[in-house]
């Protein structure tokens, strides 16, 4: 049904929209209003709009907004803007990431662009602790989306940034600090906004935002909690196949009945900046994060042979919790030389923390009948994360160099352990199953990029990033260390050509790299259940991708429309990989698995399709080929896949907003089967009860449709994994915002310069 609806409305939506573009629209008597200024950006945009804040419109005594287009481009980037999305004003950043054009996120919060699951998050440029990681999708399923303003995507960003994410770079642009006051006598400006929502079996989300400012000082900061809750049906179904014959030789089931999912989440920000002098300013800033959750339920097992009968049943119960902490601290140094551009960056970031996940299991036997085991598995990893970045932009006449030098330095510690026995107090370690391992990584990087247009219509930017790597394993546990460095240069090559005063058309080339997680190196073997197994691979090499794109853009007036093809070239893919190690189990491990080819195009508009009523809608087609020479009786994988999405957005007067989206998400090739999401049908009502404060309704996953379904089709075995999430809600909650007079735009580091890292 959810497939059904989207084409439906892409088939409605993108044909209206190019009649829109063929004849700009006659835009009614504006009612004057005050001029607000656009939110800052995070890096120079092209194109982009006058004003982000909307303005009153008469049209036959029917109050509407206009606005200037959702879409911001540059020569390396789109940006699009959540000003309007409602979902995020009330969900997490994964509803506001599945609102995107390019990007897409599975039910565990997995994040991918055009169908690459590697991708680098950023916040404002910079890397971000909690973003990256082990146990990333956790926090993209938590965190809130109301603090961000922008999302902007580099699918094939330029050398000032990292080239790690073969898939591209998301940076998440937050909002600018809110409206200052009429200043006090004391010259103070106090602002600030406080949001809460409740929803259906316990679901509740509350955030408060502010910023204070005397003189050169400004201080602003951001606190969000949330609880939510849902029921999750996990089904399996594998086949064991006899070597010669391909015939089912056993059948093994597991189903769940009634698993529960509990998650709270917490986030903190405060953020000084200081103004030394007119030129000089000095940004220090403290965050924090905590995720808490727990899960239970009953999971039931079987396994018949090639006849049918039972062979082994069982059922376990289990427990779970799982605990994150992230805490950091940012130091900035920014003098500008002149008011043209000319200035140099200094940043310092630290961040640390520690994730804790622990499960208890009771198992009963049926068949054959025998005494029940306990199971008590605990996994800890602590990281420190160090990054220093220097950046220097002088802007030579029409040209602009940036040239910059960063530095990361990770150190992951992970603790693995596992007891089992007749019953929790006569459990005891099982020393196969548990380990500690440590690990640095260390990334020098020299980059330098130059842009300057050629002709009047004619523009580029040349790039170039060298970057040396050095990583340390450590196995505690069985004494084995190991090693990995290399040295890699990263080009990058962009140019534009503006075709006309409303169509352009861009290409670009770079080169990028994949390199593994310290946690995907750790060889030792870890317990998952019954029927899996997991382990690192130390002998992972980085995977390397060489891309290419052309982009034909069309604006005119409210109108855009995009058009991209793209192609992406990478060697020495690594991708999760199953084997069969004998009575229905499987080891998964990591391994480089040979080639993948991704050729597409993807297509972007916005609009209007009537005063009130306004669309933005995104498909993308394209073909995935996987070279799977690397797994011993693979075959070569390869699939035509579609992904798309569509918002419609009508205001029917000046108070009340109607939203309706939808996305569908498209299969993702794996070296051994697929995986695919399916999509979700999404409600949002806002109404506008005072010029302070607003109500939110907003109706998610309406049909209750998204899910997981991963298959594997190997040689000794197939499966087929069904996983429903009960995301289905409905939420209703108030904004009241504080404070007035006119907008205060922070000062914002060129994040293009090169505020960027592994």
């Amino acid at each position: 049904m959810t497939r059904t609806t989207l084409i439906s409305l892409l088939a409605l939506a993108l044909p209206a929209g190019a009649a829109v573009a063929q004849t700009p629209p006659q835009t009614p008597p504006q009612t004057p209003a005050p001029a607000r200024p656009a939110p800052a950006q995070a890096a120079p945009q092209q194109e982009a709009p006058a004003a982000e804040e909307p303005e009153d419109t008469a049209l036959e005594e029917v109050v509407v907004q206009s606005r200037a287009t959702d879409v911001r481009t540059s020569i390396d980037s789109v940006s699009y803007s959540l000003a309007n999305d409602l979902q995020a004003a009330t969900g997490t950043l994964a509803e506001a990431l599945r609102n995107v054009p390019s990007v897409e996120v599975d039910p565990d919060g997995n994040v991918s662009l055009r169908g690459d699951a590697n991708v680098t998050i950023l916040v404002d440029g910079r890397p971000s602790a909690v973003l990256s990681g082990q146990n990333r999708g956790t926090a993209v399923l938590q965190l809130p989306a109301d603090r961000y303003a922008r999302i902007e995507v580099m699918t094939n960003p330029s050398a000032a940034y990292s080239p790690e994410g073969s898939g591209g770079v998301i940076n998440l642009i937050t909002k600018p600090v809110p409206a200052g006051a009429a200043a006090t006598p004391q010259g103070v400006q106090t602002t600030g906004s406080v949001r809460a929502n409740v929803g259906a079996d316990g679901r509740w989300n509350g955030g408060f935002s502010g910023s204070w400012q005397k003189d050169r000082l400004t201080l602003t900061g951001d606190l969000n909690a949330r609880h939510d809750a849902f029921d999750i049906q996990l089904d399996t179904r594998r086949e064991a196949l006899d070597p010669l014959s391909g015939a089912v030789v056993s059948t093994t089931t597991s189903t769940s009945d009634g698993f529960g999912v509990s998650n709270d989440g917490a986030f903190g920000r405060l953020a000084a900046e200081y103004n030394l002098g007119p030129r000089t300013q000095l940004t220090a800033e403290l965050r924090g994060s905590r995720f808490e959750g727990e899960n239970g339920g009953d999971i039931l097992y079987e396994t018949r042979d090639a006849a049918g009968a039972v062979v082994s049943a069982y059922a376990r119960h289990t427990e779970g919790e799982f605990e994150g902490v992230n805490y950091g601290v940012t130091g900035r140094v920014l003098h500008r030389f002149d008011d043209a551009g000319h200035e140099w960056s200094n940043e310092l970031r630290i961040d640390g923390g520690s994730n804790e996940n622990r499960s208890r299991t009771l198992t009963a036997f049926t068949t054959p009948a025998g005494p029940g085991q306990y199971q008590d598995t605990l996994g800890e990893t602590d990281f420190t994360i160090i990054g220093l970045t220097s950046a220097y932009v002088r802007p030579m006449g029409e040209a602009k160099l940036r040239a910059g030098y960063e530095l990361e330095i990770r150190q992951p510690e992970q603790d693995n352990r596992y007891r089992s026995g007749p019953s929790e107090a006569a459990a005891v370690v099982d020393p196969a199953f548990t380990n500690r391992f440590e690990a640095e990584q260390i990334v020098h990087a020299l980059y330098a990029t130059y842009e300057r247009p050629f002709t009047e219509k004619l523009s580029a930017q040349f790039g170039l990033r060298l970057e040396q790597a050095d990583i340390e394993l450590d196995q505690i546990t069985t004494g084995v260390r190991t090693s990995q460095d290399y040295f890699r240069a990263y080009p990058t090559v962009h140019a534009s050509y503006q075709l006309t005063d409303t169509q352009s058309l861009r290409a670009s080339y770079s080169r990028r790299i994949q390199r593994p997680q310290p946690f995907q190196l750790n060889p030792f073997v870890s317990y998952q259940d019954p029927l899996n197994l997991r382990s690192g691979n130390p002998d992972l090499k980085p995977q390397e991708t060489d891309s290419f794109e052309a982009m034909w853009q069309l604006r005119r007036g409210q109108t855009f429309y995009q058009a991209t093809a793209y192609y992406r070239d990478t060697d020495g893919v690594f991708s999760d990989v199953a084997r069969d190690i004998g009575g229905g189990v499987l080891l998964t491990r990591p391994e480089n698995v040979g080639a993948r080819r991704d050729a597409g195009v993807e297509l972007v508009a916005s609009g209007a399709l009537h005063p009130t009523l306004r669309y933005n809608a995104s498909v993308n087609v394209f073909r995935q080929e996987i070279d799977a020479a690397g797994i011993p009786g693979a075959v070569d994988r390869a699939d035509n896949l579609v992904a798309g999405r569509i918002n419609l957005n009508w205001t029917p007067t000046s108070k009340d907003f109607v939203q309706v989206s939808a996305f569908w998400q498209g299969e993702q090739l794996l070296a051994q089967g697929s995986r695919a999401s399916g999509g979700m049908v999404n409600l949002g009502y806002r109404h506008k009860l005072s010029d302070t404060l607003s109500l939110n309704v907003t109706a998610r996953d309406i049909f209750d449709t998204f899910e997981n379904v991963t298959t594997y089709d190997a040689p000794l075995f197939r499966e087929r994994s069904e996983q429903q999430i009960g995301l289905r809600a409905v939420f209703i909650g108030l904004t009241y915002s504080f404070g007035s007079g006119p907008r205060r735009q922070p000062e914002q580091f060129d994040f293009s310069a090169g505020q960027t890292g592994g």
